[in-house]
């Protein structure tokens, strides 16, 4: 891939700078694909400024005469699928299987923004004689979205059409390990006739987070990305009181029954914990088996074990992120754990980030590790009891998803009633909730109040105003009149 210099995008144009830059490297290979600027509040200035000119207009647009332009957007989408789909996997390393279906899930996430002109219905109630109480959303303003290297094209679009559809202008920082999706990004907003201004594209680091954080114009952030890094976003962000909501990691448990349909549980465990090399929020790190699931468990290893010998096995994002899975490995055996699949050995004449799934086992002895390896390790443990497995979950300091493998109704029920994770799944690996329903999670996985996607987020993006209405007098006289 031709090496290129990533712009920021402001007021409906890319902005040649002289700012200083950063590589951005292809993890297949370790080549320098583009270079990315390094944005300072200087150029978050220059796009609030601009959005605050095109929010004024934007604002005073019906839902569905928004729409349109969403409708145009959504039909550049679904023309450039392929287009975007290689753009993913160029920069993030992960399969073409992968990238399609992260650009058809942003797809769906567009048909979801062009139904909220719908869906959205302002209620109304007569609450007295003559008198009548009404809600409407208005728009926050300018706002912003800070996302993840892990899914450059998805992320974005759970918060930047959601955002803008409610009438906001949407500051989107990418990673900066990702950033050429963002600029493809902008290009069919521009087709698509979006007003300048109320799409921008800042590139950078810490510098341009922190400008963000700070600016008092824009009123509201999201956030997706590490717990330590969301804790900071979110205090800074909120110290100047705005309104935040950031995502942060997890370590997700998988509960494992003896009476689990053994096909279905093997497929589902090893897509949940090596999917994207494990490199996604919600892929599953923890296997408690209750009881004696050895049945399962040894079709898992036997599997895994054929996948980390594959020569086609896509990167992870960089060397650091096998230099910290390879450290991981080495650390759980000397903690007297047993390893069952070392993906850390992993062979290959690529010159990218490589590495294979692994799978340790402590039910033996050894202990586990509580912070988050985001990297395809599946760490096993033994429970005696649901209660007991139960606790195990529970006591994770995260919450984002978990799920429990069993074909008994009751057994699943206790497990959805006790489990303590925004994101519950009955026989499913990975329990990501489809558009209206939202995405997030609860305790260490999420800093703020209610979720970024489907129809919660609508509430965040919004002020919800009340207004109570009376025209004509009435005979009957109460406290309202």
């Amino acid at each position: 891939m031709e090496c290129i210099r990533i712009e920021n995008y402001i007021n409906g144009e890319f902005v040649t700078s002289s700012l200083n830059t950063m590589d951005v490297k292809s993890p297949s290979d370790g080549s320098t694909i583009a270079s990315v600027v390094l944005s300072t509040k200087d150029e978050v200035e220059q796009a609030v400024q601009a959005a605050k000119i095109a929010q004024k207009d934007w604002k005073k647009l019906s839902y569905k005469q928004r729409a349109k332009f969403f409708f145009k957007y959504l039909v550049l989408l679904e023309e450039n699928r392929e287009v975007l789909s290689v753009c993913i996997q160029s920069e993030n390393g992960k399969s073409i299987l992968d990238a399609n279906a992260e650009v058809d899930k942003a797809i769906e996430l567009c048909e979801f923004a062009c139904s909220i002109a719908q869906d959205d219905v302002h209620a109304i109630s007569e609450v007295s004689t003559g008198i009548t109480c009404s809600e409407q959303r208005r728009p926050l303003g300018i706002v912003s979205s800070i996302s993840p290297f892990n899914f450059p094209i998805m992320v974005p679009h759970w918060t930047v059409l959601n955002a803008i559809m409610m009438g906001n202008a949407m500051i989107l920082k990418p990673s900066e390990m990702t950033p050429i999706s963002a600029q493809h990004m902008a290009r069919l907003f521009k087709e698509a006739g979006f007003p300048d201004g109320i799409f921008s594209v800042i590139n950078g680091g810490k510098d341009a987070v922190e400008a963000i954080c700070d600016h008092e114009d824009i009123k509201a952030l999201s956030f997706v990305g590490s717990t330590p890094v969301a804790k900071i976003v979110y205090k800074r962000a909120t110290n100047n009181l705005k309104r935040a909501l950031c995502l942060g990691g997890a370590k997700n448990f998988l509960i494992l029954t003896p009476d689990a349909e053994p096909k279905m549980a093997v497929s589902d465990i090893i897509a949940s914990f090596s999917g994207m090399n494990g490199q996604r929020c919600m892929a599953a790190s923890v296997l408690v088996a209750v009881g004696n699931c050895d049945h399962i468990i040894s079709q898992v290893v036997d599997a895994v074990k054929e996948i980390s010998n594959d020569e086609n096995l896509a990167p992870v994002i960089s060397n650091a992120a096998v230099t910290n899975l390879n450290t991981y490995m080495e650390k759980a055996q000397n903690n007297g754990a047993k390893i069952l699949v070392d993906g850390s050995q992993y062979k290959t004449n690529k010159k990218g980030y490589y590495t294979a799934p692994s799978i340790i086992d402590y039910r033996e002895g050894g202990t586990m590790e509580k912070e988050e390896v985001f990297g395809a390790v599946l760490e096993i443990k033994g429970a005696s009891s649901l209660e007991e497995a139960l606790r195990e979950q529970n006591n994770s300091p995260y919450g984002n998803g978990t799920s429990i493998f069993t074909q008994s109704g009751r057994v699943s029920e206790d497990a959805v009633r006790e489990l303590e994770a925004g994101m519950i799944g009955v026989n499913i690996g990975i329990p990501v909730p489809r558009e209206p329903f939202s995405f997030g999670g609860i305790k260490d996985s999420k800093f703020g109040y209610g979720d970024i996607t489907g129809k919660q987020s609508l509430n965040f993006w919004s002020d919800l105003i009340k207004v109570t209405t009376k025209y004509s007098g009435e005979n009957k006289i109460d406290w309202m009149s």
